[in-house]
């Protein structure tokens, strides 16, 4: 592993990122990163570019991936790491999830477009070609427009959950995204687990359902996550053995989140990488 700080949670154009992974790495190399993970929702379409990017940086490259789960009407996020991405399973899966991401932005702009002057071309003109399309471009579409200020803005007001145009996508339960991402040789994380404080984002029940499947570890680091939350989270690490990570969850400029701000201890990602046996660290 290369030295400097670690960050195990980045997104590119690829998925709802602002920068191409090339120019994520260049990004993560003036940031004076060591490590940086690219995970981008339910695709790998990045990492190759990225790979080709970190030759003869000194940057390490953690190829992973963000998957979607959930539990009813809670999304529950699961950062998988070093997988085979030809894994079967792995990748029916984030091919269905990805056509339901897409149907699914298509109806809420068909809602919008009842209300506002916005049309399913004007959220084509925000993604990249190949790129998974979700909620994040619809809201570049509403701020090019001029209905929002930023991302989060859209996200707190025209696509909030209670506004009315909002649609649920369909994703598989986190228990079966944990077993997927063991099966294709990968370690999966739950990401940022704790922004609504002690009880985790999930039932203690349900937690330990995922560690008994093979979570191997928790979002520690990361700025959504509450103070109480954070410890709740330390102490359930110590007490299942579970590997602890920190991470920005940096999407160039669609998010205030800055490179590095949160990072993993070396020991942590040690255990990642000998836990996997889908992939390897690229070293650059």
């Amino acid at each position: 592993m290369s030295s400097g700080p670690i960050d195990l949670h980045t997104h590119s154009s690829v998925s709802d990122g602002t920068e191409t992974p090339r120019e994520l790495v260049d990004s993560a190399v003036r940031a004076g990163l060591g490590t940086v993970a690219l995970t981008d929702h339910d695709s790998t379409s990045g990492w190759a570019e990225a790979a080709e990017a970190v030759e003869g940086t000194g940057l390490t490259l953690i190829r992973g991936m963000e998957l979607s789960t959930r539990v009813g009407y809670n999304s529950v996020h699961m950062l998988a790491y070093l997988f085979d991405p030809a894994a079967p399973g792995l990748v029916r899966e984030t091919e269905r999830l990805r056509e339901d991401r897409l149907h699914r932005a298509e109806r809420m702009v068909a809602r919008i477009r009842a209300d506002y002057d916005l049309e399913w071309g004007d959220v084509l003109a925000q993604a990249t070609v190949g790129a998974t399309l979700g909620r994040p471009h619809i809201a570049d579409a509403l701020v090019a427009k001029g209905y929002a200020r930023d991302r989060s803005a859209a996200f707190a007001g025209i696509l909030h959950w209670r506004s009315g145009y909002y649609e649920p996508h369909e994703a598989p339960s986190p228990l079966t995204g944990v077993r997927l991402i063991r099966e294709a040789g990968g370690v999966p994380v739950l990401a940022h687990p704790a922004t609504r404080g002690r009880d985790a984002n999930l039932p203690m029940t349900d937690l330990l359902e995922l560690i008994e499947a093979g979570l191997g570890g928790v979002e520690v680091g990361h700025r959504e996550n509450t103070d109480a939350g954070r410890e709740f989270l330390r102490r359930l690490a110590r007490e299942h053995d579970l590997i602890m990570t920190g991470s920005s969850d940096y999407h160039g400029d669609g998010k205030p989140n800055r490179l590095g701000e949160n990072s993993t201890e070396p020991s942590q990602l040690a255990r990642i990488v000998e836990q996997a046996t889908g992939a390897a660290p690229v070293v650059g």
